[in-house]
């Protein structure tokens, strides 16, 4: 069901960036969660009636999995830490966006037989031992199905780069489990290309990233470079120099998102910089959705700087 998505191009400092623009996959199942959950839309699965996820109330994951569940004909059960007073009461964003698309999302904070337990925890001990109804996917799609759609991406990658005739090729994007990130390069070093894949940590360090790359895939031959900032950012804090990039970048034609992507824009300019690569394509990993949250509170903080 999904189509090849175009490659764009900004203007980017002097340069000419490439965009894969992720961001065009679906009018309702695009970007990166579309890409990891792509085996669980093309693939059947009998006696399953329930798809049970868990994170953020304000994840991209909360979305997409609504969407696919849907399109699937499943119930959504998504379970959370916690939902903030003003993520309940919003009418926009992921958490709005999936509750109209039927989802169910527990506040295990409200559960009396939580125990203590993480919501990775509580799904696996209480929840799937007393549903066999249920398909269960880890936080952000990080598993091994996700391997099936980011190849799909690699193939299109492979394809538009042949068709430009260029030498070599540097893939970004910003990483989160880096599940994305990881299958990728391991595509285009299985087959030989002259596509490198460049990447650098949103969530967490770069020990963590390396940690989630190597409990997906072992041999760290298969791994994609991490690229360092030029300082230590806190994962959805609000930062100036973000909101500073994501309006420079979007100056360009192109909307991108206020979580993942400022980081990922900085590392990138902070990379051109240093290292005058011949091509480099950017990933667009959707997420747009959360935009409808996430400017406010940055024009609230910011605006008048």
């Amino acid at each position: 069901m999904f189509t090849h998505t175009p490659v764009d191009h900004i203007d980017f400092n002097g340069r000419r960036v490439f965009v894969k623009r992720d961001d065009l996959l679906h009018k309702d199942f695009s970007g990166n969660k579309a890409r990891k959950f792509a085996y669980f839309l093309h693939h059947d699965f009998p006696g399953v009636s329930r798809l049970v996820g868990y994170g953020s109330p304000v994840a991209n994951s909360l979305y997409s999995m609504s969407a696919l569940a849907i399109l699937k004909g499943w119930q959504l059960d998504f379970y959370t830490d916690h939902i903030a007073a003003q993520v309940l009461v919003s009418s926009k964003g992921n958490y709005a966006a999936a509750i109209e698309n039927g989802a169910n999302v527990i506040d295990l904070s409200l559960v009396a037989d939580r125990d203590g337990r993480s919501c990775k925890e509580y799904i696996e001990q209480v929840v799937l031992p007393n549903d066999d109804k249920a398909l269960y996917v880890p936080e952000g799609g990080r598993c091994l199905y996700a391997r099936d759609g980011v190849h799909q991406l690699a193939r299109e990658i492979v394809n538009w780069f042949e068709s430009c005739q260029f030498d070599e090729l540097t893939v970004f994007l910003p990483s989160g489990t880096g599940t994305t990130a990881v299958f990728l390069n391991e595509y285009f070093v299985l087959n030989k290309s002259c596509i490198k894949v460049k990447t650098c940590a949103c969530v967490g360090g770069e020990n963590y990233l390396k940690q989630q790359f190597s409990e997906l895939i072992s041999d760290t031959s298969f791994h994609p470079k991490i690229l360092s900032s030029d300082k230590k950012y806190h994962f959805g804090k609000l930062y100036k120099a973000f909101y500073d990039i994501w309006r420079k970048v979007g100056e360009q034609g192109i909307e991108f998102e206020l979580l993942y992507d400022p980081q990922g824009w900085i590392c990138v300019e902070q990379h051109l910089l240093a290292n005058p690569e011949p091509a480099i394509l950017y990933i667009h990993q959707g997420g747009l959705l959360g935009n409808a949250t996430m400017l406010p509170r940055y024009q609230r903080k910011y605006a008048a700087v």
